[in-house]
């Protein structure tokens, strides 16, 4: 694992540290809840859900992080009002902060709800707009993936990095399915010139996960429409410290503010965006 005297600290209090020991503790109680939730409500449209354990995660993860830093950001999905707007106004709002705590408490709600074992909890710290921690625990397989700025990253205190693939033809895939019409339509645009180019293409439901995943080798890239920056910030720093390369859709470098994303182990990259692109052209 990362080595705690290295780690960036404040007051002698790690950040790292309490990144992580809040995925820990949170991602530890949401196992316990799994199939015992007991309140389940629409947000933006009928395919995004939250529930008690959602909102009871998230406080969770606010209060440690607020006992250590008080005087810190924080950017929680369950605490911005439902919808794109709303996302996009509350990180205009944050982004230029000192230290600001980026965090989905459940990143695939609705595999949680079904009791579909892929989901996550994801804590990202940006220090004035850049992502300087990054902390995805996957509570189902007790697997925690850890990147700090310059140190590289991790799992299970091995140290991670991309695949070897060279062509998206050898490449495995992934990708998610966005809550809105309009970013659908795109994604299957996406999905059709894609999915002949490659080896196959895989969808947990999980964004945090899938960059993870993309981070440890287990994936050759990732894309999706219409995120924000609590899916994808820590995943962002996983990648990039693994040896990979996180853009937006049309291969601009990847800020905050980024909401389609494709990351995936840099030797697919131009060739992976160059598809994408033409998908958009051709929709």
């Amino acid at each position: 694992m990362v080595s705690e005297q290295d780690t960036p600290v404040i007051g002698g209090k790690s950040f790292t540290a309490v990144a992580i020991n809040c995925a820990a503790k949170a991602g530890e109680w949401i196992k316990t809840k799994l199939g015992k939730h007991t309140s389940l409500s629409l947000k933006y449209s009928a395919q995004d859900l939250v529930t008690e354990v959602d909102k009871g995660a998230e406080k969770m993860i606010r209060n440690l992080i607020m006992i250590q830093f008080p005087h810190h950001s924080f950017l929680g999905e369950e605490g911005v009002e439902p919808g794109p707007e709303a996302s996009a106004q509350a990180l205009q709002e944050m982004q230029d902060e000192e230290y600001l705590w980026i965090v989905d408490p459940v990143d695939g709600t609705t595999n949680f709800v079904h009791g579909f074992p892929f989901f996550s909890v994801s804590i990202a710290l940006a220090h004035k707009g850049e992502v300087i921690v990054g902390v995805v625990y996957d509570p189902m397989r007790d697997e925690l993936f850890v990147a700090e700025k310059g140190k590289g990253a991790y799992v299970h205190g091995q140290v991670m990095s991309v695949s070897e693939e060279g062509t998206l033809r050898e490449g495995l895939i992934a990708t998610g399915f966005p809550a809105s019409p309009e970013n659908a339509r795109l994604n299957m645009q996406s999905l059709q010139a894609i999915a002949p180019q490659v080896r196959n293409i895989r969808s947990g439901g999980s964004a945090a996960l899938h960059m993870a995943y993309v981070a440890a080798g287990r994936l050759s890239g990732f894309w999706e429409y219409g995120l924000n920056a609590w899916d994808i910030a820590a995943g962002s720093l996983l990648i990039k410290e693994s040896g990979g390369i996180v853009t937006d859709i049309v291969g601009e470098p990847y800020h905050l503010g980024v909401r389609h994303v494709a990351a995936s182990n840099g030797k697919v990259h131009d060739s992976f965006i160059s598809e994408l692109k033409k998908s958009a052209i051709h929709g």
